[in-house]
């Protein structure tokens, strides 16, 4: 657990009691702060008071001598509209942080590297993270990855945390100064949450405030918000930026061409890998990730052949194109973490002859913008909330059934494709769609699938990742 000592004997209200709320409050109340929970759900409030911990009064709303209010990210404060608690706590400039913002203030002597992006960020933060304990640097990842941040390990000047932020976390973070911020991309998402895309993009640039000199801002050129994003921060004198593109040639960055990964952020382009023969890294979305990482571990003064060997030796990442078995030459691979229509995108591009399982809460579009991918889905099984409005985007264009849940889905995507044992087949859970209809979280639903198609094929697999 990372103490956080700068609120000892501080009134702190933590709202939200998920699993960082808990890690919060446990951090606060072990160094010395006078901590009150609130939940808007009173069982997971009831489940927390009777742990001892006292009860904000969520009715009057009490804020005097309050320090701040550790607000869970995933409770909307804003938009879609706003939270009563949240209103009158900016109105007596309470701040609103969250459990990552007081990590990285205890723990300031540290390095930072900050990771966001529309999509890709998890991948790029454990490869990154991988990349700097394959130098031997002593390294701690979580944030938005799935690990409270007050769950790490406490580091000092000679560690680094490597840092997935959400832009619902940037938004609750006044104290992140990191060594090196990376911005991957941006497309629209959680549009709902932001007032709108012009939100949604000034929360993502807040991963580049305070940061320490030389202010290595790592930014993907390849879609027009970023790229508008990288100008501007050109312009202000104040940051090292650093390009990088999985599409073409970038000055003073790190890009691929051709599959080839090459440096040019302080000398003349050099090629630091073939990506085609980094057995986890597969398409294009991956060579930004390893681009971003690359550019993030250089930036840091790892070395080039370090580098490379650990783009070779990176395992993945679970529920993102996690490959679960090879059963009978068909691939059956968890995409779990694909909860929109952009992030999906990534995943069709690399396979053929796919048995698509898809569905779930949609995002705002659907999956409209997949329409040029369809010529390589055999059939598709829909399942959850979407099935509808899915059915009706492939109505004509791709041929599928409404299998309601996942373990149905996974049923009848399996058979028809060991049965037709196409080239290349692979049933893809890759639902671009959020998990909350069915399921806590997008962890669960691709745990589910890998444990479903063990049950199911087991002892046809000739291999299954761990």
């Amino acid at each position: 657990m990372v103490p956080t000592p700068q609120y000892a004997g501080a009134r702190v209200v933590v709202m939200g009691l998920g699993k960082s709320g808990l890690s919060a409050a446990a951090s606060l109340h072990a160094s010395g702060a006078a901590v009150e929970v609130w939940d808007d759900k009173p069982e997971a409030l009831t489940a927390v008071t009777q742990k001892g911990f006292a009860a904000f009064d969520g009715a009057r709303m009490n804020l005097k001598d309050a320090r701040a209010i550790v607000w869970s990210p995933g409770v909307p404060h804003s938009f879609p509209k706003s939270h009563p608690l949240a209103v009158k706590a900016r109105a007596e400039h309470v701040p609103l942080v969250c459990d990552v913002d007081l990590l990285v203030e205890a723990r300031s002597e540290a390095s930072v590297i900050a990771i966001t992006g529309t999509n890709g960020k998890s991948t790029t933060t454990a490869l990154t993270a991988h990349l700097f304990r394959e130098a031997g640097r002593r390294t701690e990842v979580g944030g938005n990855l799935g690990y409270p941040a007050l769950d790490l390990e406490p580091l000092g000047k000679d560690g680094t945390y490597v840092l997935e932020l959400s832009s619902y976390q940037l938004e609750l973070m006044p104290h992140l100064a990191a060594d090196v911020s990376v911005l991957l991309n941006i497309t629209p998402d959680h549009l709902d949450r932001h007032g709108g895309m012009d939100g949604y993009i000034s929360a993502k640039r807040r991963i580049f405030a305070r940061q320490r000199p030389p202010r290595t801002a790592v930014i993907g050129v390849d879609d027009e918000p970023s790229q508008a994003l990288h100008d501007e921060l050109c312009k202000d004198g104040i940051h090292r930026v650093v390009p990088i593109s999985a599409r073409r040639a970038v000055d003073k960055g790190v890009y691929v061409q051709d599959g080839r990964l090459i440096d040019a952020m302080s000398g003349a382009p050099a090629t630091l890998l073939d990506l085609n023969t980094a057995p986890r890294l597969p398409g294009a979305h991956n060579w930004q990730n390893a681009a971003a990482a690359t550019a993030a571990a250089l930036a840091q003064g790892i070395p080039p052949a370090t580098i490379a060997a650990g783009l070779m030796t990176f395992p993945g990442l679970k529920h993102r194109q996690e490959l679960v078995a090879q059963i009978d030459n068909v691939a059956f691979v968890n995409d779990s973490k694909a909860t929109n229509a952009d992030a999906t995108e990534k995943a069709l591009v690399c396979y053929d002859n796919i048995y698509w399982i898809a569905g779930g809460l949609a995002k705002e579009g659907g999956i409209a913008p997949l329409a040029p991918l369809f010529p390589r889905i055999r059939h598709a099984y829909l399942i959850g909330a979407a099935t509808e409005d899915f059915a009706s985007t492939l109505q004509g264009k791709v041929s599928f059934e409404r299998c309601g849940d996942l373990k149905t889905a996974l049923a009848a995507a399996g058979t028809r494709a060991l049965a037709e044992q196409r080239p290349g087949a692979t049933v893809l859970l890759s639902p671009a769609c959020a998990s909350f209809d069915q399921f806590k979280s997008f962890e669960e639903r691709g745990d589910v699938f890998r444990a479903a198609v063990q049950i199911m094929w087991g002892q046809k697999m000739s291999g299954v990742t761990q």
